[in-house]
């Protein structure tokens, strides 16, 4: 079965990628409505707690934003929207960081007001078939079901979260795999409070908190960065994504090619190229060259599907801002990309041939 992220088909192991993806998320959200409910029915007065059980009801954001962005970017272009609907996974995830970041930072004021306070959270004891039980016990029976199985949910989704470049994915592979440093922290507030330190449960509730914000403010940052058009950056958001700095590398390998550079933006899934070249002296290309060219790129990865090929006289700098009169462009000078090519087209004939 064919999947479409658009117009673009993915190829076989994205396709088995996306079907895993949606049912792992679609069981994670089965799992975080028990979590949910059994943290709620224990939590008492705990600020630990109850911080632990609003990061869960938060951790709902990621995999239901990453479902429902899944859905859209399958939508075909209209004329409405000509570029697809690709950008909804940017949406989802600005949504869940800010989600994060909001609750995150009422958490910390929650908390550290109650700290302030000297409130004294009551841990009591429940009766159980007929024994007394103290109900501590039970919050930390509770909080092991919570961090466990996030974490390895996470070691699942995250090859998944690299092989579709989905960013909502990915960072809510991140978080599950960080969620049993939160059920951590809360099991230290609540044995603190069995100790009689009560500020511990305040400090744990803080430290949860921090937790949140972080995974906040870092998602946050990549998702406006990328909404604002910069240069295609990895599934990660810390580096350009390396199939930028190849496809200039692929033009200039083209025997007609004299200089090549390229600019592009990540759409979501996938990636809108505008790439220029500058015709060799004497060389004039045709359309068939030029419709070679661009297949030849579309061809190097599943991700370049919107592609536009410009033959130009010379690199526009207004237009890719990283080239500049000398011919370098982040530390790469023309030498160094012609002499990349010249390797190229002694080592494969045929990528040249089908320049032609």
């Amino acid at each position: 079965m064919s999947e479409k992220f658009g117009n673009t088909e993915l190829p076989p192991e994205q396709a088995a990628a996306l079907r895993r993806a949606i049912r792992l998320e679609r069981a994670m959200i089965a799992y975080l409505v028990t979590a949910v409910v059994l943290v709620y029915l224990v939590m008492g007065s705990s600020q630990a707690m109850k911080a632990a059980w609003v990061e869960d009801l938060l951790s709902l954001v990621p995999p239901i934003s990453f479902l429902v962005a899944a859905r859209m970017a399958r939508r075909p272009p209209t004329p409405e929207h000509p570029y697809g609907y690709h950008r909804a996974v940017g949406v989802g995830h600005l949504v869940a960081a800010t989600a994060l970041t909001t609750m995150g930072l009422f958490l910390i004021w929650d908390s550290g007001s109650g700290l302030l306070k000297g409130e004294h959270p009551p841990v009591g004891l429940m009766e159980i078939g007929g024994f007394s039980v103290w109900s501590g016990w039970l919050m930390i029976a509770v909080l092991a079901y919570t961090g466990i199985p996030p974490v390895l949910f996470g070691r699942a989704k995250m090859p998944l979260a690299r092989g579709l470049h989905d960013r909502v994915l990915h960072a809510d592979a991140d978080m599950n795999k960080a969620d049993w440093m939160t059920a951590a922290g809360a099991v230290v507030g609540v044995l603190g409070i069995g100790v009689g330190l009560w500020w511990a449960d305040a400090v744990a509730a803080l430290f949860i908190s921090g937790s949140v914000v972080h995974d906040g403010v870092r998602n946050l940052r990549v998702a406006v960065t990328a909404l604002m058009d910069a240069r295609a950056p990895d599934v990660e958001g810390r580096r350009t994504h390396p199939l930028v700095g190849e496809l200039d590398e692929h033009l200039a390998a083209v025997p007609w090619v004299a200089r090549a550079a390229s600019r592009v933006r990540d759409e979501g899934h996938v990636f809108h190229v505008e790439s220029f070249v500058v015709p060799a002296d004497g060389v004039s290309p045709s359309l068939e060259d030029l419709r070679r060219a661009r297949e030849s790129v579309i061809a190097l990865d599943w991700k370049i599907q919107d592609m536009v090929l410009a033959p130009v006289e010379e690199l526009p700098e207004e237009l890719v801002p990283g080239v500049v009169g000398d011919g370098r462009r982040d530390g790469h000078s023309e030498s160094d990309v012609r002499r990349q090519g010249d390797v190229r087209r002694q080592g494969d004939v045929r990528r040249g041939d089908a320049g032609r």
